[in-house]
């Protein structure tokens, strides 16, 4: 088998797992992370296909965040 196509199925099967800086962190990291970031209340913790998602509040308001394969922490509508 050639080099790239070795290269090209590792990589998918590293897409298929959800390899990911954010998919690496246990749960206790994922939530420590939110709180550095200014939000509390971090509940209902799940993955999905676009990273993982969280209930959290902050400035007193509820916020439902995503974070991304990336680790990013983003507010979702």
């Amino acid at each position: 088998m050639p080099t790239s196509a070795i290269c090209r199925l590792a990589l998918f099967a590293a897409l298929a797992v959800g390899f990911s800086p954010a998919h690496a962190l246990t749960q206790e990291e994922l939530v420590a992370r939110i709180q550095a970031a200014g939000y509390s209340q971090v509940q209902d913790v799940k993955s999905t296909a676009e990273g993982i998602t969280a209930n959290a509040v902050k400035d007193g308001k509820p916020v439902k965040l995503l974070v991304d394969s990336s680790g990013q922490i983003k507010e979702r509508n």
